[in-house]
């Protein structure tokens, strides 16, 4: 259902949040979500014009979250990298139709309204406190030292 892409992003985000102390480098995000750092840098700077990351240069440059976590929601990331794609007429192009979906595709976008509805409560915060014995990136304990995740 996601693309591949907006699940990095996710990833990212998530990372950045649990580790919101200091700006994190593009090369520390993708060794903390596991995805190749050249293609993380992409979707970094996707982010960034989304208003949903800072990036900082220098001594102490990288990368911060934009936005408070409690407000930042799954939709608002997967939209700015690969928005969700609803039917507003037949795909088909008959005309017959007009304005009016036919069964199957009134049903799949009615599924596709029930997945925006959802990403827009889930807040990024959420995700991060939900009780429960695993976490978003569940291979690093939470606020473990930066060089233990290899940094």
């Amino acid at each position: 259902m996601l693309s591949q892409t907006a699940e990095y992003a996710l990833r990212a985000i998530v990372f950045l949040a649990e580790n919101s102390d200091a700006a994190h480098t593009a090369d520390q995000i993708s060794h903390g979500t596991r995805v190749s750092v050249g293609y993380l840098a992409k979707i970094m700077q996707i982010l960034a014009k989304a208003g949903l990351v800072n990036s900082q240069r220098g001594l102490h440059g990288g990368f911060v979250l934009a936005r408070d976590p409690k407000v930042l929601s799954v939709y608002d990331v997967v939209q700015a990298i690969d928005p969700i794609q609803r039917i507003t007429a037949c795909p088909l192009q008959l005309e017959d139709h007009g304005a009016d979906l036919c069964p199957l595709h009134r049903g799949l976008d009615n599924a596709m309204a029930a997945v925006e509805t959802t990403f827009k409560r889930m807040t990024v915060h959420q995700m991060l406190t939900q009780p429960g014995a695993n976490r978003p990136l569940c291979s690093f304990p939470r606020n473990a030292p930066q060089k233990e995740r290899g940094g």
